[in-house]
C-alpha cells in the first residue's frame, strides 16, 4: 500500500458544531461541509480531520451509533504557549496547562465538542540526561 495522505474521521452527533469548533476556534480549514459530512485539512496536504453523522447509512450498521472513546490527535504548532492564550481568550478551557516534556515537547490539551482530546505541541529540545538514558546512541541530538 501506498499512502498518499491520511484521514481520521469520527461520528459526531452534530457536525456543524464540530465542524465551527476546528475552523473557527482552532483555525483548521474546511475542505468539505455537508450536513452529514465535513472535513478540516490538519496542516499539510493529504491530511484531513473528518466528521461523520452518526447513524449516517454510509457508516456499516454494526458501527453506526459508536461513540468517540481514547481518542485524541497531535497538532504540532510553532509556539505552544501563544495557542494555549489565544484559546483561552477565545473561551477554550485548557484540559492541561503547558508543560514542558523532557521527551522534547511543549505542550497541553484541549478538548473538542465531542469529548476528543488534542495534543497541541511544540517540539523542544530533547533533555540531553534524558535522551542518553532513552534513546539509541544514533538518535541522540547532539547540541
Amino acid at each position: 500500500m501506498q499512502v498518499k495522505g491520511f484521514g481520521a474521521g469520527y461520528l459526531v452527533d452534530d457536525v456543524a458544531a464540530t465542524t465551527r469548533f476546528y475552523a473557527d476556534v482552532v483555525g483548521l480549514p474546511v475542505t468539505v461541509e455537508l450536513d452529514w459530512f465535513a472535513s478540516v485539512n490538519a496542516g499539510a496536504p493529504g491530511y484531513e480531520i473528518s466528521f461523520v453523522q452518526r447513524g449516517h447509512e454510509t457508516v456499516p450498521p454494526a458501527y453506526r451509533a459508536q461513540e468517540a472513546a481514547g481518542l485524541m490527535f497531535g497538532l504540532i504548532v510553532e509556539d505552544a504557549r501563544a495557542e494555549a492564550k489565544r484559546l483561552e481568550e477565545a473561551g477554550v478551557e485548557l484540559v492541561t496547562p503547558v508543560v514542558d516534556e523532557v521527551y522534547g515537547q511543549r505542550h497541553f490539551y484541549v478538548a473538542d465538542p465531542n469529548g476528543v482530546l488534542l495534543d497541541v505541541i511544540e517540539l523542544i529540545p530533547v533533555d540531553p540526561d534524558w535522551a542518553a538514558a532513552n534513546l539509541p546512541a544514533a538518535d541522540v541530538p547532539v547540541s
